[in-house]
């Protein structure tokens, strides 16, 4: 039987697939359990920190000791917490995280003031229908400008890609930006990444034109996940992300049995426009 294609788009399920089209399935259609690992714990206590400090403190208070205090409390939350103690890290490890947590976050502070933003929200769930397909995406951070348009912020805790690989990073953020368009009604003036171990900042202004080639582009994935749940045909896509990758003992490309995967171990071609 055809598989169920997915409730809703993400960014992330778009980059997914784009990514590997067997893992896709493994992570959104058949749930398969990811233990944490020690990037996407770090991720999370930066993310959880930043959000922290641009929405309890207001402009004006947005210190270096008001950071400290952030990050704190995100470390000290249940959850986080238990995600940690699934990871078992030595205690030493655990300082090294925090270290580098706060380290991260307050690099933030070399690449703009964060007392200057004019922040309209932080993690902003933002949902809305394109032409069938149910998008969504949680925004890290939505600025407001000196001349009142918006700007789409998103914080990126991994290593710094090249400059060539820049408006394939920037794809995902432009999703959000046709996100905001969708529900609020206005296109963002830019999208912007912040990659905080640099640090380092990519900015793209965002139009009408934009937006369009946005929507153009994800109803394509759209399309391309449909086709595959239809005819249950997820192939793998071997590439340097393999040895990160939470399915690798599922995976026929890297010599597990071809009945403990759906597709064929051969590669899969890319999609248009992704």
């Amino acid at each position: 039987m055809p598989l169920a294609v997915p409730r809703s788009l993400t960014p992330s399920k778009v980059e997914a697939f784009g990514q590997c089209p067997l893992a896709f399935r493994f992570r959104v259609l058949d749930h398969l359990p990811e233990p944490p690992t020690r990037a996407s714990l770090l991720g999370t206590l930066v993310h959880r920190s930043l959000e922290l400090l641009f929405w309890e403190r207001p402009a004006g208070q947005r210190t270096p000791s008001a950071e400290a205090e952030a990050l704190e409390a995100a470390w000290a939350e249940p959850s986080w917490q238990a995600s940690l103690a699934m990871l078992a890290l030595p205690d030493d490890e655990q300082r090294a995280l925090r270290a580098e947590a706060a380290a991260l976050v307050g690099r933030l502070r070399t690449v703009e003031n964060p007392d200057a933003a004019d922040v309209v929200g932080v993690e902003l769930t933002v949902e809305a229908p394109v032409e069938g397909v149910r998008l969504r995406g949680v925004i890290d951070r939505l600025d407001r400008q000196e001349d009142g348009r918006l700007v789409v912020v998103d914080y990126k805790t991994g290593r710094v890609p090249p400059a060539s690989a820049d408006q394939a990073r920037l794809a995902g953020v432009r999703l959000y930006a046709l996100l905001v368009e969708q529900v609020l009604g206005v296109v963002p003036a830019a999208v912007r990444l912040v990659y905080l171990r640099g640090p380092v900042v990519v900015e793209s202004q965002v139009d009408q034109r934009q937006t369009v080639a946005t929507r153009r582009r994800t109803l394509a994935v759209w399309a391309a996940i449909e086709r595959a749940c239809e005819r249950e045909d997820f192939r793998p896509r071997p590439s340097v992300l393999c040895r990160f990758c939470a399915f690798r003992d599922r995976c026929p490309a890297q010599g597990a049995h071809p009945l403990s995967a759906s597709g064929s171990a051969s590669a899969q071609p890319p999609l248009p426009g992704v």
